[in-house]
């Protein structure tokens, strides 16, 4: 799509290089971009007919400089990787100037919704699309001053603390934006009327709102991947390496603090919701906790083990619904009240609860069947899954149903979003180390350009078979570890 700063191409390519084929000057020239990013209207790097060019080397006053075949294959791509964060972030101002001018300041919108409720919808977008725009204006003077030699990593180290300014409560309102969206679409009869009008525009070409709003989200993210790959190619030891190492670092910290405050806001949302629908017999369990979350959820089956017999050679297993809330410090076991309400008829911290997988062992029971034994206070469950697709085999209690997975490294073949607390969101060519994989299809592991570790489908990635791009990746990332860790003791 035209409006996003990454081509599939370009990323394809990317993953190519993974199994092993390094692209040369042919492939780097060829048909690599769906379309030409934009640079801003005031930029003179433009083409006669208004579009701007996509590679550096293609751009005439480099061609025209004579200077181009004293570049080595590795200097052209260093510049190559500097002048795509430049026309990206250009591309992505063009799209933010969509989601303020044609949706956000649509006077039928405006009129059509509360204050609060565009406040949520829309929250600090404005403010985001004003950092960018310094962000970019200063960029494109750096290219204007030295088209040959020019670098980037000064300017986005010079800009983070503006850019966590704006890019924190945006992310943070993540929750409340989503929950207002779709209440909208749900109670405000004139809204998805408005909302289809405005998403008709050419000018959005086809993408809904949705895609705009959550541009700065996967903004904040590529622009740290773009950094990376400008730092892979810096000669070690410079000056140069030096810079992109500390705007690598301010960028990893900001997306650290985003997603820690976005993970806090759903949780406390999400514990206070559940406190109005879990009810305790006797003893009443504080369950709201600024350190607790919950994990996993869902409906199994109790086996009673006291009248379960045996008939010829098949179990016969009397059951009866109970429900389990699993947090990262403690279990609950419920009984359905109704619909929308629990009530809790145990409760244990995990230090006091034993999981045993019985699966293999009762040979006349299919599907996923476990033995829970608490010990505060003493209560022996047998639970079963209610299906053989029921997703709860990546609840790791005791590492339960999962084997160890001999991966070694994967890549990310299409996005995937994370859907629960303990997953990870991943971006298209994302390198990542399998650490465990589960029977139905879920990996663990541990991504290596900014060490989080969570749980994802197995469909989403595929294994790097080329041992040379295994060792490549290994190389890249102790390196920028080591440059990392230097700079970090050189600044205590």
């Amino acid at each position: 799509m035209p409006l996003n700063e990454y081509s599939d191409v370009a990323i394809n390519r990317e993953i190519q290089r993974q199994q092993g084929a390094e692209p040369g000057n042919d492939e780097d020239r060829g048909g690599d971009y769906a379309s030409p990013s934009n640079l801003s209207p005031s930029s003179s790097f433009r083409s006669s007919r208004g579009s701007a060019f996509s590679l550096w080397q293609d751009i005439p006053d480099v061609r025209g400089s004579g200077e181009l075949d004293n570049f080595s294959n590795e200097e052209r791509k260093l510049q190559e990787a500097k002048f795509e964060l430049v026309t990206s972030e250009a591309s992505y101002i063009r799209s933010l100037t969509i989601a303020v001018d044609h949706f956000m300041m649509s006077p039928e919108l405006t009129e059509c919704l509360g204050t609060q409720e565009r406040q949520w919808l829309f929250s600090k977008l404005p403010d985001v699309k004003d950092v960018s725009e310094k962000f970019l204006q200063d960029l494109e003077h750096r290219l204007e001053a030295d088209i040959l030699r020019f670098d980037v990593c000064d300017i986005v180290l010079e800009h983070c603390p503006a850019l966590r300014r704006v890019y924190l409560p945006y992310v943070t309102n993540q929750a409340y934006q989503e929950q207002t969206y779709q209440r909208l679409l749900q109670e405000n009869p004139r809204f998805p009327g408005i909302l289809a009008r405005l998403e008709e525009d050419p000018i959005c070409q086809r993408l809904p709102l949705t895609s705009f709003l959550i541009l700065p989200f996967q903004r904040i993210t590529r622009l740290k991947m773009l950094v990376e790959n400008i730092l892979k190619r810096t000669t070690p030891g410079s000056r140069d390496e030096d810079t992109a190492t500390k705007a690598f670092n301010e960028l990893k910290k900001i997306i650290k603090e985003c997603n820690s405050s976005v993970q806090s806001m759903k949780r406390m949302e999400e514990l206070i919701h559940l406190n109005k629908k879990i009810h305790f017999e006797g003893k009443i369990f504080p369950l709201i906790s600024q350190s607790r979350w919950l994990v996993k959820h869902g409906e199994l089956l109790e086996v009673d083990m006291q009248t379960m017999s045996i008939s010829g050679s098949k179990f016969k297993l009397p059951t009866r619904p109970v429900y389990l809330h699993l947090f990262n410090d403690c279990l609950l076991l419920s009984r359905r009240k109704d619909t929308w309400k629990f009530m809790v008829f145990v409760h244990a911290k995990i230090g006091e609860l034993k999981v045993k997988d019985l699966s293999q062992k009762l040979q006349g029971i299919s599907g996923f069947i476990f033995h829970l034994q608490l010990f505060s206070p003493f209560l022996n469950v047998l639970v079963r899954y209610k299906n053989d697709e029921q997703d709860l085999s990546k609840v790791n209690i005791s590492g339960l149903c999962c084997i160890h997975a001999d991966l070694s490294q994967v890549q990310c073949i299409k996005s995937y979003q994370a859907q629960e607390h303990d997953e990870l969101t991943l971006e298209k060519a994302d390198i990542l180390q399998a650490k465990t994989i589960t029977s139905d299809g879920w990996v663990e592991g541990i991504r290596l350009s900014d060490g989080e570790r969570g749980w994802f489908p197995k469909t989403y990635v595929e294994e790097i078979t080329s041992r040379s791009a295994r060792l490549r990746n290994l190389r890249e990332n102790i390196r920028i570890k080591c440059v990392t860790q230097k700079l970090e003791g050189e600044s205590q």
